[in-house]
């Protein structure tokens, strides 16, 4: 099965040979809980979210992303932040990319659906924010969660 492998400033990364980018959606229902998915390709938790394909919009790619992972069709409300920090590094096995992070978070609230899984997501669930803390995810989604949940006044830039 094809791997994603995150490394985060180690000499061991491979070298990055490409730069997508890509976006990731916090989504929130009513009750503030987060949308979150359990990978399928790392066993990691995380937000859905994804490459932005060509010929499409930022918005557009979050709200297709969000629907495919997910099953949730969701709205976007605002942005968390931006994330390019060259020494985060993801290996996909499958082809040998190695790719440096390159992450647009935004907001968002469901308009219709309910969580399915996908071939991306072994599980599916609205997480309270108080039990985001115990999933097991990469340190960058922990960093992108943990910015939407302080609440800054004006988006992450980095």
């Amino acid at each position: 099965m094809a791997r994603r492998i995150d490394f985060y400033n180690d000499p061991s990364a491979p070298a990055p040979n490409s730069l997508v980018p890509s976006v990731n959606v916090v989504v929130t229902n009513d009750a503030g809980d987060i949308l979150m998915i359990h990978r399928t390709d790392n066993d990691n938790w995380a937000v859905p979210g994804g490459a932005i394909d060509l010929g499409e919009s930022l918005p557009a790619a979050a709200i297709r992303e969000t629907l495919e992972e997910t099953g949730i069709t969701c709205e976007i409300t605002g942005i968390v932040g931006t994330y390019t920090d060259p020494r985060h590094v993801i290996l996909y096995t499958s082809d040998g990319e190695a790719r440096q992070e390159f992450s647009i978070v935004l907001t968002g609230r469901p308009i219709s659906g309910e969580p399915t899984p996908s071939d991306e997501s072994r599980e599916v669930r609205w997480v309270p924010r108080e039990q985001v803390d115990s999933l097991t995810m990469d340190r960058s989604m922990r960093l992108r969660i943990g910015h939407y949940l302080a609440g800054a006044t004006g988006p992450h830039i980095g």
